[in-house]
């Protein structure tokens, strides 16, 4: 249990840090600087606030609406009104000392203009979201369905503690650094206000979802930290203890479990045991109410991906620009994408929620709604996101953890498909994929395989990359100033890319704020300019008949660029 504790406290550290907690931390920071140096507790109090409402809401939370039967976004809604009140009663003082009457008449701390830190701490608690791992999902899960545990509180315990180090690190800086400037000391009654009106807009943004774009946009390396401490053989061990679960054990002498399954070649088709059922699904989305079942898939023919996920998870919606691509690329091949939403928190269970998610993120495969985790239990999954892929035999070939593995994962499905007796003697692709296109390419040196001045790298550094003139079939070249992080290439002056493509359709999936023109080298009147407006998404840049042809692309500093995929 020691061993758990610690991870916790790593986990919650480097939650506090990660781009999850964006839409907490400016009102974290004004909050610390509305007083000068005149309450040096005030962040404190905030932190204190913020982690006691999360600890015990996150435990106590769905108990408690369910019992009383309320609404499961109840909490997050009460948060975010909290917020804008208090937002409200800095920013219009008058306002402020109206709601400073009723608690003239009786005894607890008045709620001044000033607000009261702990109060605002607490709304901000119940509408902080943080990015989930293991360690998070299993408080979440078993707080759910196993009821109540010492080793589940000291865990909690222990994660909230780490959430609070980097978040009073947060405010004491801000405090400290507005305690030295004379303009924020000379004019504390306009601090104040902006406060207010940073609250007052933090409710707003919360309310309205318009940071998860902001969020998906910072690269992912703290979640590979994340992963790395919280999905081992140790943690996972004292996990299942803390669930009362043992170890999955083969389905036969030839089959892995599903961990064992993870920790392999994330680009071999594996034996890892038949695939497990749908059960305790409350509703499904995008079937027309129809229930799916994995016996009759594979029965049909269909290869399957299982796709465990949950809304606010900043981790999971990076990975639906690939879910949806491969979706629109195979789902008329045989492919059956299933969507499986076991929420995080009590407000993802409302089904209108998750529904305007799915719009939100245009996602048109089946999903399935699974609130009480009995598909969770069901799989032994551990945390968001996770998918598992499913030949036509009802067999696991593959099972990954995480983001990431986007290539391997698209080259099994095209395996899997071609091997699919449909399939087997089917000379055209009905749904206009190009056979023998170019392979999807990844662009940062975590996955690099396909760059022909591959050699020219340097790691998380600036590099003016030269191209000696010759290009092979399906690789691609760097030219001018780029740096290359683990995950994308960073566009810097005159920086330009050529890739050798045979596809009807190429797209790139990129990040920043620019543009990019694309021109075709056996096509001179082909040109065309593409906005890249701070989201991370995918961007067409050719589409038409299957061609042959090297693309050139020029980049405005500032873009990152992370992956081709081609149609």
């Amino acid at each position: 249990m020691i061993t758990l504790v610690l991870v916790g406290v790593v986990s919650g550290i480097i939650t506090a840090i990660s781009p999850c907690v964006l839409p907490v931390l400016p009102a974290i920071l004004t909050s610390s600087i509305q007083d000068g140096a005149a309450s040096k507790r005030r962040p404190i109090v905030v932190v204190a606030g913020l982690v006691t409402s999360f600890a015990v809401f996150t435990l106590l939370g769905g108990i408690l609406l369910s019992s009383l039967g309320l609404p499961d976004d109840l909490l997050r809604w009460t948060g975010i009104i909290v917020l804008a009140v208090v937002g409200l009663g800095l920013a219009i003082p008058p306002f402020g000392e109206y709601l400073q009457k009723p608690f003239e008449r009786i005894g607890p701390p008045q709620l001044n203009r000033d607000g009261n830190g702990f109060v605002m701490g607490l709304a901000l608690g119940l509408v902080f979201v943080p990015c989930a791992g293991p360690i998070l999902a299993s408080i979440t899960v078993l707080a759910a369905t196993n009821g109540l545990s010492w080793g589940l509180v000291a865990l909690t315990l222990s994660f909230s503690v780490g959430i609070s180090i980097p978040l009073l690190g947060f405010g004491l800086a801000g405090q400290a650094m507005g305690s030295r400037i004379k303009a924020v000391r000379e004019r504390l009654g306009a601090i104040r206000i902006a406060s207010g009106v940073v609250l007052v807009l933090t409710a707003a943004v919360i309310a309205t979802n318009v940071a998860e774009p902001l969020q998906r946009w910072v690269p992912g390396v703290l979640a590979q930290a994340q992963e790395s401490i919280e999905d081992n053989d140790s943690v996972r061990g004292e996990l299942d203890t803390l669930a009362g679960r043992e170890d999955a054990e083969p389905a036969s002498g030839d089959a892995l479990t599903f961990d064992q399954c993870a920790d392999s070649a994330p680009d071999e088709l594996l034996n890892c045991g038949p695939a497990r059922d749908l059960v305790g699904i409350q509703e499904w989305l995008n079937t027309d109410g129809e229930e799916l079942n994995l016996e009759q898939l594979a029965a049909d023919g269909e290869v399957v991906l299982i796709d465990f996920w949950t809304y606010s998870c900043i981790n999971c919606q990076r990975t639906f620009p690939y879910l949806t691509e491969w979706d629109d690329r195979y789902g008329d091949d045989g492919l059956t994408i299933v969507g499986v939403h076991s929420p995080e928190f009590a407000f993802e269970k409302v089904v209108g929620n998750v529904e305007d998610a799915t719009q939100r993120y245009g996602i048109e495969y089946p999903v399935a709604i699974d609130n009480d985790f009995e598909t969770w239990r069901t799989w032994d999954q551990r945390f968001w996101p996770a998918h598992y892929l499913i030949d036509t035999d009802g067999v696991v070939r593959q099972v990954h953890y995480g983001e990431g593995a986007y290539a391997d994962t698209e080259l099994l499905i095209q395996q899997l498909l071609d091997a699919a007796p449909q399939m087997a003697f089917q000379e055209d692709d009905e749904a206009g994929h190009t056979r023998g296109r170019t392979q999807e390419t990844y662009l940062g040196y975590g996955r690099l395989q396909w760059a022909h001045n591959a050699d020219q790298v340097v790691r998380d550094e600036e590099v003016d990359f030269t191209f000696d003139g010759t290009l092979e079939r399906d690789h691609f070249v760097y030219e001018g100033e780029w740096t290359l992080t683990d995950e994308y290439a960073l566009a810097g002056d005159d920086a330009r890319l050529r890739i050798y493509f045979y596809a009807a359709d190429v797209h790139l999936v990129m990040a920043g704020e620019g543009e990019v023109t694309v021109r075709l080298a056996n096509d001179p009147d082909y040109e065309r300019t593409i906005e890249v407006d701070g989201t991370s998404d995918l961007y067409t840049l050719f589409e038409g008949e299957p061609t042959q042809d090297v693309m050139e692309l020029e980049f405005t500093p500032g873009i990152e660029a992370y992956a081709f995929t081609f149609g």
